[in-house]
């Protein structure tokens, strides 16, 4: 290692960072962000057009941290959301500009500035001296990677071309155009539901682990998944309570029917909670978790669901077209009154001047 290199590795700091979902594919890297030197006010000499914004708060959604940027969305050419090692609570987002100005000017202007009126924390932006990816991948590279063949945009479905607009990826590695991301108010991912938002500090109720938790619908009980301890099914067994909410996703397990619900009744009959569109598919000897077989009324409070569900639609259906047709036919008249108006006026002028002449 030379001088220079030895130099810039004293003036720099070393994060450990990660991204994606980590149940499904995860993606570790180291990046060097330059310190920030507080009694000066000179910039690295040895900067990029690379930006790190660290300690962003959870409940900043991506549309929050657009806005929070303003004009400055229009010179960045890609934003990447990811995890720092040891901090639960927060994300850092990695911002490639256009130009070295831009960056310089970023930095000036949001450096030690407050998200929010209504809130201590504060914007801590470093310049990013390099950014390396050191596993999930064949071989280390910087951002942004680059490919022969551009993917799509999942909301607009136009290529992502950093050179026509900015690029958004998310914490689970989904990318979006930054305009398209921004209207997107939801903490979660547009196309898997990841959340960036993860669970603070909950644990298993009883073995205390903080990964692969369930809550219980009916009783809150909070237990770890079957490729844990499997508390969260023990609990099922011993309560017969099907249905439990996945922490991470915010999808609910059916644990009767093995399989993800997307939609929960009131049964009329109990008040039991039941799915909605449920069919038992248990063995003939009986379903010992739902009791659909000793509840006569249970098809018959499904029907009267989907009844009322399907009434109400349609009673709004018809109101929305009834206003529409209101607002159409008010524009119709409208448009002959001022016809009328405006040969009323040629008329008058015609008689008037017949007058003066």
């Amino acid at each position: 290692m030379d001088s220079s290199s030895r130099s810039m590795c004293n003036l720099t700091q070393v994060f450990h960072f990660s991204s994606g979902n980590p149940r499904i594919e995860e993606t570790r890297g180291v990046m060097h962000l330059f310190s920030n030197d507080a009694h000066s006010s000179h910039l690295p000499v040895e900067r990029k057009p690379l930006l790190c914004v660290l300690r962003v708060p959870n409940h900043m959604t991506y549309a929050d941290f657009c806005q929070f940027c303003g004009s400055f969305v229009q010179h960045i050419l890609e934003m990447r959301i990811v995890r720092n090692v040891g901090m639960e609570d927060c994300y850092s987002i990695l911002i490639r500009f256009d130009e070295q100005k831009a960056a310089d000017t970023f930095h000036k202007h949001f450096n030690g500035r407050s998200f929010s009126s209504l809130e201590e924390e504060t914007c801590n932006v470093l310049f990013a001296a390099d950014v390396h990816y050191t596993s999930s991948i064949e071989h280390t590279q910087s951002i942004p990677a680059s490919s022969t063949e551009q993917p799509f945009c999942p909301v607009c479905l136009e290529r992502l071309d950093q050179d026509t607009s900015g690029i958004l990826t998310t914490i689970c590695n989904h990318s979006f155009h930054c305009s398209c991301i921004s209207k997107w108010t939801d903490s979660s991912c547009p196309v898997c539901r990841y959340c960036q938002q993860q669970p603070g500090n909950s644990t298993c109720s009883i073995c205390q682990s903080p990964e692969n938790l369930w809550m219980c619908v009916i009783c809150g009980f909070v237990g770890c998944g079957r490729y844990k301890e499997a508390h969260a099914t023990r609990h099922w067994k011993e309560t017969q309570h099907c249905y439990a909410l996945e922490l991470e996703t915010r999808r609910v397990w059916d644990y009767a029917g093995d399989n993800y619900v997307h939609r929960l009744i009131q049964s009329k009959t109990d008040g039991k909670l039941v799915e909605l569109n449920h069919h038992c598919n248990h063995d003939s000897d009986g379903c010992c978790s739902c009791e659909c077989g000793t509840d006569s009324g249970f098809s018959e409070a499904i029907l009267n669901s989907k009844v009322e569900a399907i009434v109400n639609e349609y009673n709004e259906l018809l109101t929305s077209q009834l206003e529409d047709q209101k607002m159409y036919f008010e524009s119709l008249l409208q448009e002959v009154e001022e016809e009328m108006k405006g040969k009323l006026r040629k008329l008058l002028r015609k008689l008037y001047a017949r007058i003066q002449g």
